[in-house]
């Protein structure tokens, strides 16, 4: 399948006009950072298209889809169900669009809340995700740039500033990120806080 009927499908499965917007411009960033920071660019580009297959399911949808599929539901899952977008989106990227390769699946399910273990490709998901041109926040454009010179820099600086943004709804932090926040030396003042859910 080439890239272009990629999108195609994608488009398709997603059917929002603003979802798919935002992979082709999570794609294309995350194809860049791969370049820099010595990732597949074409698995960048690829894992960034499908990262989002699951993010406009319903809350009753990903929890049905997920037991269906028999995939394993943590507590946080289960009281956040949001969450598991991420990795049944990667379970949709391998069983609907033909998807083996593990890295590009990996880095589709740790996408959201990063984790404990994460690879150069799972780290430029992750932060292609959060840092694409389409989002708005003050932050962004020096955290974008920052990543574009320093990875794990931008980790740390990305995380931090998504638990600094929710910590006011006062959500329990999710145990994935909070396993990446002692690989990457992120640090909060709050102890309520989550990743973000986007």
């Amino acid at each position: 399948m080439t890239f272009t009927e990629l999108c195609k499908r994608v488009r398709k499965h997603i059917g929002q006009e603003h979802r798919y917007e935002h992979c082709v411009r999570v794609a294309r960033m995350a194809e860049n950072l791969a370049r820099v920071h010595g990732a597949d660019p074409e698995k960048a580009r690829d894992a960034g298209m499908l990262h989002d297959l699951a993010r406009l399911y319903s809350n009753e949808r990903l929890l049905a889809e997920c037991e269906q599929r028999g995939m394993t539901i943590s507590d946080f899952e289960r009281a956040h169900p949001i969450v598991l977008h991420a990795p049944l989106s990667a379970e949709l990227a391998r069983s609907e669009f033909g998807v083996t390769d593990p890295e590009v699946l990996s880095a589709i399910a740790k996408h959201t809340l990063a984790a404990g273990e994460m690879s150069v490709l799972d780290c430029v998901l992750y932060l292609a995700d959060g840092l694409e041109p389409g989002r708005d926040y003050p932050e962004r454009a020096p955290l974008a740039e920052m990543a574009g010179r320093d990875l794990p820099g931008a980790m740390r600086a990305t995380i931090e500033s998504s638990l600094r943004y929710l910590s006011s709804k006062h959500l329990p932090l999710a145990p994935q990120t909070a396993a990446a926040m002692r690989v990457f030396g992120a640090h909060t003042t709050t102890e309520a806080t989550t990743a973000r859910h986007s």
